[in-house]
């Protein structure tokens, strides 16, 4: 028990490194909570320092999430009492993105935990991760909303995994990482709920620069 804990824990450290107020601080010596839409991560890094950082951003924000689980999970496998090693996965990644949501760095106010997200994804599922990205790349360059295109792929996830990936790919994800899949879209709903009720009303940002059909003005 006392392993696990020292795993959780290395993975919610891990999670809390806070990649986008570090980059914020560094190049306009700002705290990226108190602009734009006060969120730590990729997308309000891109509005506020730029694609570049926000590039950066992402990246690190991913590889928090992939080396919780393929790296501590891995490494600490064989000195713990959980036999399935995806349910361990499971849990390491959930540590590291509440790492990034609620860091412990940063006055436990960090970001929605996507880009950490997308990193345990690449990390529990290589192959059906691809096609969530479709989803997201899509939705993003249909509507202009990175809100909407992150529900999206989220919700996409179990249906790649239960009903397209068995027909076309022929594998079957162990019952644990199918119902961490299933679990997802409800955080990801739960971090987005701002998000949903701006899109309710119309008021939510949009990026029009990535839009591939715009309305013209008359």
């Amino acid at each position: 028990m006392a392993n696990l804990i020292i795993l959780l824990i290395a993975s919610y450290i891990a999670g809390s490194f806070p990649t986008s107020i570090l980059a914020g601080k560094f190049l306009k010596n700002i705290d990226i909570r108190d602009h734009g839409s006060g969120n730590a991560g990729a997308t309000n890094s891109f509005r506020l320092l730029g694609w570049k950082p926000a590039l950066f951003v992402l990246f690190i924000d991913g590889f928090k999430g992939w080396l919780s689980v393929k790296v501590i999970a891995g490494m600490g496998f064989e000195y713990q009492n959980i036999p399935d090693f995806g349910a361990l996965q499971i849990l390491c990644g959930i540590a590291s993105v509440l790492g990034h949501t609620y860091s412990l760095f940063a006055q436990f106010r960090g970001g929605k935990g996507i880009g950490t997200l997308a990193g345990v994804l690449i990390g529990l599922f290589p192959l059906a991760f691809p096609m969530a990205l479709a989803v997201f790349t899509a939705t993003l360059l249909m509507t202009g909303y990175v809100s909407l295109s992150s529900l999206l792929a989220a919700l996409s996830l179990p249906i790649i995994l239960l009903g397209i990936m068995p027909i076309f790919v022929s594998i079957h994800p162990p019952l644990s990482l199918l119902v961490f899949s299933l679990l997802i879209p409800w955080f990801v709903i739960f971090t987005h709920r701002k998000n949903i009720s701006r899109l309710k009303s119309g008021t939510e940002d949009r990026f029009e620069k990535a839009m591939i059909f715009k309305k013209t003005k008359d």
